[in-house]
């Protein structure tokens, strides 16, 4: 069993993903948090040390790809990680309720949300029903990444995923005052659906070196 730190700060929180995000990549995932005892322990309250903010992909499961368990993080998730107030909501309650020290925005590669947006200002045609709305929010995202002259998919996808954590914390003054006091990290990471591996992409509120992209 890992062991569990009873009150991380955002780095440990962010260590404690990490780690995790190595024992799946590397194919020795440790399943921690994940038995009868943890359910007992967790049944009269949680106590997460992140909020992860991901996108719906069926693929992009949290606690299985960052290796956790029972009441280790508090998830909410919707197609292309869009932010409406809901959303908002509900990560303001994990972080000023549950205390958690850590928000992470996960976005991934061949997103069809981020597609999808692409597409429709290419072509000029936005699908029909509520996923208009949805690729709708994306489209900021990928209009700032094609004036930065940020073009390919990759450039695009990291555009998308920091633009929302920015918006995040534009939004929320619950967020933003935490990160300025030094109680809360807000990350964003970009997941490798082949490899399984999470990669920086920006950081607010913790000295992360973010990796140029190549």
């Amino acid at each position: 069993m890992t062991k569990r730190i009873q009150t991380p700060t955002p780095r440990d929180a962010f260590e404690l993903l990490m780690a995790g995000n190595q024992r799946f990549v590397s194919g020795a995932p440790e399943h921690p948090n994940q038995d009868a005892a943890r359910r007992t322990e967790t049944a009269p309250a949680q106590q997460p040390f992140a909020v992860l903010f991901g996108c719906s992909d069926s693929r992009l499961a949290a606690e299985i790809i960052f290796d956790r368990g029972l009441g280790d993080l508090f998830v909410v998730r919707t197609a292309g990680h869009v932010a409406g107030t809901e959303v908002l909501g509900s990560i303001e309650f994990g972080v000023s309720v549950l205390n958690a020290p850590l928000v992470v925005v996960l976005g991934h590669d061949s997103c069809g949300a981020v597609a999808a947006a692409c597409s429709a200002l290419r072509d000029g045609q936005t699908p029909g029903g509520f996923v208009r709305d949805v690729v709708e929010r994306v489209t900021p995202s990928v209009l700032a990444a094609r004036a930065a002259g940020r073009e390919t998919p990759e450039e695009v996808l990291a555009e998308h995923i920091e633009h929302t954590v920015d918006l995040l914390l534009e939004r929320s003054r619950v967020l933003a005052e935490r990160v300025t006091a030094g109680r809360l990290g807000v990350v964003g990471m970009s997941y490798r659906l082949a490899d399984g591996s999470a990669q920086l992409v920006a950081a607010r509120g913790l000295d992360l070196a973010v990796p140029t992209a190549s």
